[in-house]
């Protein structure tokens, strides 16, 4: 069937596109600027019809629907109406309903947020509540879903724990710490987004999702504590914490926007638990428990494995493209008129007695403290001075990739308090080659940070002195390389 997709760009729709079309649909999806989907590859789909418009413009909205059965409804404004987003999404849902209704749509499909029926309901919750109702005022039938918090690799909920939970040992909170949730892996999510096409028991109906089990959000720190690998953090409940004090210092300590802190802390008071398994009774799947989703979304996050991230709808300051995580990276690039097959023959040669291109002193140096600590240092060296593969041991670091002749990528084995990797690519570039050196490291925890700081002023001797090492070498006339 074509189904209209709405929120094609954001972290939910982004990834609900992919597996629509593996389940044989056709999308057209509806979005306000179409320079968002040019690095989603099912977008080059013929099967991918994208429209650019507002859903403010009723007409271009309506001509849109024509000839979809079908509809999702996954746009949400928090992030660019400000303070007034919840009568704008109101205002908007209710022209999508009449939409809906002028073009003969067969069903709405939207997801909400899971919450107690209670007077004091976060203005985030209550929101997402007006919308379903607005979806549902007018004649076409809704299937809604409602969720708890979602566990996925560059989810707002997840990367915001996250970034907490490394950067804080000692974590004062709002009383509400210990309020239940659900948490439900984005696995399950998308699975009853995409299962419930095929039911047509679910027309009409609503739906609460959550994981497998119920934890307070005291144990969900604890479990991604334990995850990451870090000591058991302190929690201490401060009773005159507010939501919006609590957002504010979530704010300074992670590059979190305001505008998504303020609800998720304002939420915190309010009980998401589902109220019946309804979902799971009509569209069965495994469901994955809160340690299982988080240590899923923990794996997702290496390099270009995070499919989509909340900061595509609002920009993260830190945070490269390629993850949902704080990683720090030192990126650098130089132009050289060697071929890229030379290049690549200098980097393969890197370590070892080939050494580092460049102040072999201060890798030695580091070398010794990381015997010293415990690591393995640089006596490891490398197997063989020319040929390298991956999986093999080179000096303190690990081969990870090799694509020969454009990348190398080392994963550091020396002790530090986080994961490094160092990585070159090679592009042709004219008539030579394009070099491009990044370091990237994940801090685990207060010391990682301070750990990166600290070292940072010997990047700029360490790192620029050996690509500069690697093109000189690479540009070397006799082309020698043994």
């Amino acid at each position: 069937m074509r189904i209209l997709l709405t929120g094609a760009t954001g972290y939910i729709g982004g990834r609900l596109a992919r597996r629509l079309l593996r389940r044989g649909h056709e999308l057209r999806c509806l979005v306000r600027h179409v320079g968002k989907m040019s690095d989603r590859p099912w977008a080059a789909d013929p099967r991918v019809e994208i429209i650019e418009a507002d859903l403010e413009d009723a007409a271009a909205t309506t001509e849109a629907m024509r000839g979809c059965g079908p509809a999702y409804y996954l746009v949400h404004s928090m992030l660019t109406a400000g303070r007034g987003y919840a009568e704008r999404d109101r205002r908007l849902a209710v022209s999508f309903a009449e939409a809906a209704a002028r073009t003969g749509i067969e069903r709405i499909i939207y997801l909400g947020g899971l919450g107690e029926l209670s007077k004091d309901l976060s203005e985030h919750l209550a929101s997402r509540r007006q919308v379903e109702s607005a979806l549902a005022s007018g004649p076409v039938p809704v299937t809604a879903f409602r969720a708890a918090a979602i566990i996925g690799s560059g989810s707002a909920s997840f990367e915001t724990l996250r970034y907490l939970v490394e950067r804080l040992p000692v974590m004062p909170t709002p009383a509400c710490v210990d309020t239940e949730c659900q948490p439900i892996a984005i696995r399950n999510v998308l699975g009853y987004l995409t299962d419930c096409l095929d039911l047509p028991e679910t027309i009409g109906r609503t739906f609460d999702l959550g994981g497998a089990d119920i934890v307070t959000y005291r144990e969900l720190i604890r479990i991604i504590a334990e995850e990451l690998g870090l000591r058991r953090r302190i929690i201490i409940p401060v009773p005159f914490i507010s939501p919006n004090l609590c957002s504010f210092w979530i704010h300074l300590l992670t590059p979190m926007d305001r505008r998504i802190t303020r609800p998720l802390a304002d939420g915190l008071r309010n009980r998401v638990v589902a109220r019946d398994d309804a979902a799971q009774r009509l569209m069965p799947q495994p469901l994955l428990t809160p340690r299982e989703a988080v240590r899923e979304a923990l794996r997702r996050m290496e390099p270009h494995e995070v499919e989509t991230f909340q900061s595509v709808a609002c920009a993260m300051p830190g945070d490269p493209h390629w993850a949902g995580g704080a990683v720090y990276m030192d990126e650098r690039t130089t132009e050289t008129k060697a071929s890229p097959d030379d290049v690549f023959r200098t980097v393969r040669r890197i370590g070892g007695r080939n050494g580092w291109y460049a102040v072999d002193w201060i890798w030695a140096l580091r070398g010794a403290i990381d015997r010293l600590w415990g690591g393995p240092g640089l006596r490891r060296g490398r197997r063989d001075p020319e040929r390298i593969t991956r999986g093999e041991a080179l000096d303190f670091w690990r081969v990870v990739y090799v694509e020969r002749p454009r990348r190398l990528t080392l994963r550091a084995e020396m002790k530090v308090p986080g994961e490094a990797h160092l990585d070159f690519r090679i592009d042709p570039h004219g008539s030579g080659a394009r070099i491009t050196q990044t370091a990237r490291f994940r801090p685990r925890g207060l010391v990682g940070i301070l750990y990166w700081y600290a070292v940072m002023p010997f990047h700029g001797i360490v790192f620029r002195g050996m690509l500069r090492g690697i093109r000189r070498r690479a540009e070397r006339a006799d082309g020698d390389f043994t």
